[in-house]
């Protein structure tokens, strides 16, 4: 569902999205703009697509963030009576079905005693309704709206996310910036917008990335996961069946593993990471299966907006990094949303008059 090919089938979507962005923040240009609302808009629409065919903007519907809660990722919460949300905690569940079962009602409602292969390449609904055809005993409608859910949590607020503390943090680096508008310059040129088949010459672009997600990892403490057996960790037993989570955060900032770990310095991404000090995903059988949809979407879009526009601070100094850890939710995001002003680049306007 989220191979290399499904990846690349989704390109015109991308487009499309990426057009819609531009043509908004040309709109925008010298005024201040939050960027953290026009990513998720684009984000979300980006994931919805792959999962009905459908932008989110079109649909009268809440933003994923609102549609979970960290109850969702440490259960014993819900009883200890966290933040005293439990009435709150149970109508959004309520809501939360109703919407992710509308969704499979749609497409199962549509295609009923039909059967159809036009050729087009189907939605994650339309997939999952064939795999619930030939195992309905798996796919029950449970699981599928599970996996739905999944889709849309960690596919749109994480990339939001990401693309904020990237542009934070190129913001306040000009010097990073520039080299990496040098970089596209001289491989794409300025007579056409940035493409998927041009990321794998932008190797400066993939390190700001990478380093983006080492000092800002979409989930800090990752997902939880259940040891199969007893072990020890640190010299502590764990039990068979304990609920563990990784400090993805601490690990990538960690001293003893990363020189000048607090700074922001792609370079030290030039060359292959050894070990697994570097996991924002996670690592291995368990990692997030959509960590290459993710980067595609997020490399594309911050190499776009470095192509395009001249950026810079809405208010005078840097950009504030603080992280706001009282959010409620596995993703940490900035405390104040990332406003900025952006100049289209005169060598690129002939190209952005036509978004």
């Amino acid at each position: 569902m989220l191979s290399f090919r499904r990846i690349n089938e989704a390109g015109p979507n991308r487009r499309s999205e990426i057009r819609n962005m531009i043509t908004e923040l040309v709109s925008s240009a010298t005024r201040k703009v939050n960027l953290y609302e026009l990513f998720g808009k684009v984000s979300r629409n980006l994931v919805m697509r792959v999962v009905n065919g459908k932008p989110w903007e079109k649909m009268i519907i809440k933003p994923p963030a609102e549609l979970m809660t960290i109850c969702d990722f440490i259960p014993v919460l819900k009883w200890v009576g966290f933040r005293g949300i439990e009435k709150e905690l149970k109508k959004l569940m309520k809501e939360r079905d109703s919407f992710l079962k509308s969704l499979v009602d749609e497409f199962r409602e549509s295609k009923a005693g039909t059967i159809v292969d036009d050729g087009k390449t189907k939605n994650l609904i339309e997939q999952l309704l064939d795999l619930q055809k030939a195992e309905p005993e798996y796919y029950t409608d449970e699981i599928i709206k599970g996996i739905i859910l999944v889709m849309l949590l960690a596919g749109s607020e994480t990339t939001a996310r990401t693309l904020e503390w990237a542009m934070s943090n190129l913001i306040n680096h000009p010097e990073v910036l520039a080299k990496a508008r040098a970089e596209i310059d001289l491989h794409v040129g300025k007579g056409r917008l940035v493409d998927d088949s041009d990321l794998q010459k932008l190797s400066y672009i993939k390190c700001i990335i990478n380093e983006t997600l080492r000092l800002f990892p979409p989930a800090p403490l990752l997902v939880p996961h259940c040891s199969s057996k007893d072990c020890t960790i640190g010299g502590f037993h764990v039990p068979k069946g304990t609920i563990l989570f990784v400090n993805a955060w601490a690990i990538h900032r960690d001293p003893n593993l990363w020189d000048e770990p607090i700074v922001f310095k792609p370079e030290r991404f030039k060359n292959e990471i050894e070990g697994f000090k570097f996991m924002p995903f996670g690592i291995g059988r368990r990692a997030c299966p959509g960590n290459n949809f993710a980067l595609r979407n997020v490399t594309l879009l911050v190499a776009t907006l470095i192509q395009c526009f001249d950026w810079e601070a809405a208010e005078d100094g840097l950009v504030d990094l603080t992280e706001n850890h009282g959010a409620g939710s596995i993703i940490v995001p900035k405390d104040k949303p990332l406003e900025a002003k952006c100049r289209p680049r005169s060598s690129m306007e002939e190209i952005l008059s036509q978004s």
